[in-house]
């Protein structure tokens, strides 16, 4: 069970951090809301609601925003009904992107992801043009100056983590979607915090470009995980842990 971690890194490096704690907490709230309507709002019998939840909770999201999120999706109190959607892109050096997003609009949305990307110097791709490229994992992140990876690789192989590895300041676990919210649970009852939990697309291989290629890359995913409609933006793009974003 070793491996060599980038998608926590890559996520704390496109700036996944408290100064965006308001759009982080819209974008779980739609998602709760979605899995509520789809599933019900009783989280035992909703596996997509018990994760959501779980990524609110690990978010720090007040409990009041959880139950009310979830009353819109069950239709208790008013709420908007959001359409599902999924793009293929690529970025500037051929790099695949994955963008998973939740609109009441997807007229809009679409035109506002294909004028990101084409600014970004990326491009829409057709469906399964690099869907292929990711899996669906559970990720759980934990500060490496707090914990020591020893200690939590014990726990999280007991737990039933399919990895875990340390990249940069973060050590990160990875599960089996369906094995996720057991890892998660187990680790919390350790005694282990984590910065970041979250199922989502994680690429099965990174692509490595030049340091002006990268930064591209990164100013173009953060423009487009900056849009309101934007649940998850996944890439393959191989960041070395001593990458600065240049100055604009």
């Amino acid at each position: 069970m070793s491996g060599h971690s980038k998608w926590a890194s890559i996520k704390h490096k496109k700036g996944a951090a408290d100064a965006k704690r308001g759009k982080i907490f819209s974008k779980i709230i739609k998602e709760i809301t979605v899995a509520a309507r789809m599933g019900g709002g009783d989280e035992e019998a909703n596996p997509r609601l018990r994760t959501a939840v779980l990524k609110a909770k690990a978010a720090n999201m007040p409990k009041d925003n959880i139950a009310r999120a979830i009353k819109k999706g069950t239709g208790e109190i008013e709420g908007v009904d959001y359409i599902e959607l999924t793009y293929e892109a690529y970025g500037p050096g051929g790099v695949a992107i994955m963008i998973e997003a939740l609109t009441d609009n997807k007229n809009r949305t679409a035109a506002d992801i294909r004028s990101i990307l084409t600014k970004g110097g990326g491009s829409l791709g057709e469906t399964g043009c690099v869907s292929y490229l990711f899996k669906r994992k559970g990720i759980i992140a934990y500060n490496a100056a707090e914990y020591s990876e020893e200690a939590i690789f014990e726990a999280a192989l007991e737990a039933g983590a399919e990895d875990v590895s340390h990249e940069g300041d973060s050590i990160e676990v990875t599960t089996e979607p369906e094995s996720f919210e057991e890892v998660l649970t187990a680790l919390q009852g350790a005694g282990f915090t984590e910065e970041m939990a979250e199922v989502s697309l994680v690429p099965e291989a990174y692509v490595s470009l030049d340091t002006e290629s990268t930064a591209k890359v990164m100013r173009l995913i953060e423009r487009i995980d900056d849009h309101d409609d934007v649940q998850s933006v996944s890439t393959n793009i191989d960041i070395p842990d001593d990458f600065e974003m240049p100055e604009d």
